[in-house]
């Protein structure tokens, strides 16, 4: 499978995840989360992230509740991205210096809680463990709305929707950490964006107007994943998994008006990441009244017959530097 002097740095995580997926059911690993399925007959979303500081969180970005909140919504978002509509619970497992202050403790599990509060579930349980550096490992339950979302499901001719803009939660983290000039942006730009970063929120909402917006008699075919690890991440996974090519309009790339501003604007968009919208494949018909249904998303582009990431219109080049976020570096 592979050299003895490779590294999880040589591989990456898409070559990492599809190594570890020997080790499971064919397909296991493709999606968001996984599907278990009850003996109701409901089924059930489980999903798994892990934070570590020093690459998804500091002390210099976040006070501890915002964390609290971003990595719970970070998993719930994943539950979104595979079409479900309730939250069961989340269970934590905290790794931390013996030296780590109990009120920063506190203020990551009132985040938590926060955030329960406001999608529902309970706290489950979990562990607690002394470590080197402090970490995060969430695993959060859900129940399938009316149907799943599968980043294997696309077809040629499917439209490309996104719920939201892209780039927001970037420019957050740009301004936290002091990467832009001061008065660059405007004080309410520079609120969203921060709050973006901060606080996202995860799409149950657009779950919600996708099934409501389902042509009558259309059978239930969604292929999509969220954005966390950035936009042309989002499309390329879905054009992998479902054996396409995705062609993005770049006169319609979910872009922040505001943002559009910035000389980094479009980088941002493109390759950002943290935005936790939806990226979403769908049977044109089904795509329009989507976007007509939910404020805020718009069309971005198609599959088509082929693979990887290219611009629908002209010779343009496509940025080489849009892979989205990596794990290992």
């Amino acid at each position: 499978m592979g050299g003895p002097g490779e590294q999880l740095a040589d591989l990456g995580e898409w070559e990492l995840l599809r190594r570890l997926a020997a080790f499971a059911p064919e397909g296991q690993f493709e999606d968001d989360a996984a599907l278990l399925s009850e003996t109701s007959g409901r089924q059930l979303v489980v999903n798994t992230d892990v934070l570590v500081e020093g690459l998804h969180f500091s002390d210099a970005t976040m006070e501890p509740a915002d964390l609290g909140w971003r990595a719970a919504a970070a998993n719930l978002s994943d539950l979104a991205a595979m079409g479900c509509r309730t939250v069961v619970g989340l269970t934590v497992g905290l790794v931390a210096p013996a030296s780590t202050p109990w009120p920063w403790v506190e203020g990551v599990y009132r985040g938590l809680h926060q955030a329960l509060q406001r999608y529902g579930g309970t706290l489950l349980g979990g562990d607690c463990s002394g470590g080197a550096q402090r970490l995060l490992a969430i695993t959060a339950l859900g129940h399938l709305g009316l149907g799943p979302i599968h980043r294997s499901s696309g077809r040629p001719g499917d439209l490309l929707v996104s719920t939201g803009p892209h780039g927001l939660s970037r420019l957050g983290l740009a301004l936290l950490l002091g990467e832009l000039a001061p008065g660059a942006v405007t004080q309410a730009l520079e609120a969203r964006a921060i709050e973006a970063h901060r606080r996202p929120l995860p799409r149950f909402d657009a779950v919600e107007a996708l099934e409501r917006s389902q042509p009558k008699g259309q059978p239930w075919r969604v292929a999509g994943t969220d954005s966390s690890d950035g936009l042309v991440a989002a499309v390329a996974s879905i054009a992998r998994a479902s054996g396409c090519q995705a062609l993005l309009d770049h006169g319609a790339l979910p872009l922040d008006a505001e943002l559009a501003g910035l000389p980094q604007g479009e980088a941002w968009c493109l390759a950002g990441g943290e935005d936790f919208e939806l990226v979403l494949a769908l049977d044109p018909a089904w795509a329009e009244a989507l976007v007509a249904a939910l404020p805020g998303a718009s069309l971005l582009g198609a599959l088509a017959a082929g693979q990887g990431v290219a611009w629908r219109q002209g010779n343009r080049p496509f940025p080489s530097a849009c892979a989205g976020f990596t794990h290992f570096r």
